[in-house]
């Protein structure tokens, strides 16, 4: 079996559940995930790990950037090479300028995937990127949106193909039990991009229309502690639940009434890329209430599986939240629909077979 490096710099946030998920439904490769360290918190990897320093501290990632930089750290190199891999894969461009210095130093081709904030990011992308342009054979983008924005960053159109990654129809799944009445979830790291203080300023409005109406979030990240004084101001039932495991997460996502995540531009231009959360929250029968933003309308259908509002719109994004809660039929008919949706254009097992369909064609093309 041929094995490929899946690289990321640290190995793995909580929050990186699909990039496991896609080593895991692998079939003829084995995957090798490589990086500087672990994060902290971190998802358990059941895979072969190879890690450059077992530390977590942040003076140990800049001086192992700095051993990458300059190959200065034989046992890694030594370990990477035992490997005998084939391909390196890398995640996010940042982890891919790093990844380009291993995968040059192994002599074997690597492709980087585009998730989001890499592309949609205000920054001087020929400064930060032109050499990884050069050394890269390719850039799988996530989304259409994706693509178009990495067009835009100035990445060569001639290596930019679009893939999305699947969802495990195994593990997400609609659940026989009874759903929470009025129950409103979010799913996500709490940063500016992911729309969580609109969503909780809608919440008071929701609640006067719909009594047992309540949120669950789910995530944490620095807006914690301002979200959370703005949720005690709201008059509405409002929970901050931190961040949960992925087992949790799929529990709540089958007994919720609503899935919303009501994404936005963030002031640095940060961008949701496409949002794996809304083919989760689809794949267990939950309709989605979101935004016409980024790549979520690639995920999502409007009116077909959820309702698209206006970003930043918090009398839209209350209105279709009210919307599920109060008319049963058309909440599970549209969450019937997403299930649908996801397993015919997203499962998982389908769209990884693609993704090896790619690394054959980058390996045939370099030898």
């Amino acid at each position: 079996m041929k094995r490929v490096l899946i690289y990321r710099d640290s190995l793995l946030p909580i929050s990186e559940t699909f990039i496991a998920a896609q080593a895991r439904a692998l079939r003829s490769y084995d995957p090798i995930f490589v990086g500087l360290q672990r994060t902290d918190p971190c998802l358990p990897l059941e895979f072969k790990t190879i890690l450059l320093t077992d530390k977590r501290r942040i003076q140990s990632r800049k001086r192992s950037e700095f051993l990458i930089r300059l190959c200065l750290a034989p046992a890694f190199y030594t370990k990477l090479g035992r490997a005998k891999a084939e391909l390196m894969h890398a995640h996010f461009a940042p982890d891919g300028v790093r990844g380009s210095r291993i995968s040059k130093h192994l002599g074997i081709p690597l492709i980087v995937s585009l998730h989001g904030y890499d592309v949609t990011t205000r920054q001087d992308f020929k400064t930060k990127y032109a050499k990884l342009w050069k050394e890269a054979s390719l850039f799988v983008c996530v989304s259409e949106f994706i693509r178009r924005k990495a067009i835009e960053a100035g990445f060569p159109l001639g290596k930019l193909i679009t893939h999305y990654t699947g969802i495990d129809k195994n593990e997400f799944v609609s659940s026989a039990e009874k759903r929470v009445p009025g129950l409103v979830l979010f799913v996500g790291r709490l940063v500016e991009k992911k729309g969580c203080e609109v969503l909780i300023r809608a919440m008071e409005y929701v609640s006067r229309q719909a009594p047992n109406a309540h949120l669950l979030v789910v995530g944490d990240g620095p807006l914690r502690p301002a979200l959370s004084e703005l949720g005690s101001q709201i008059k509405a039932p409002i929970r901050f639940a931190g961040a949960l495991s992925p087992e949790q997460v799929r529990y709540w996502m089958r007994k919720a009434t609503v899935f919303c995540v009501p994404s936005l531009t963030a002031a640095n231009g940060d961008s949701e890329g496409f949002g794996m959360v809304f083919l989760e929250a689809q794949a267990c029968g939950t309709p989605v209430v979101s935004t016409l933003h980024g790549g979520i309308p690639e995920a999502v259908r409007n009116m077909e599986t959820g309702t698209l509002t206006q970003e930043g719109k918090v009398d839209e994004l209350a209105d279709a939240i009210v919307m599920y809660l109060t008319q049963p039929k058309l909440a599970a008919e549209h969450g019937a629909r997403g299930q649908l949706w996801v397993k015919e254009r997203f499962d998982l097992s389908k769209q990884t077979d693609l993704l090896e369909d790619i690394y054959e064609q980058v390996i045939t093309q370099r030898s």
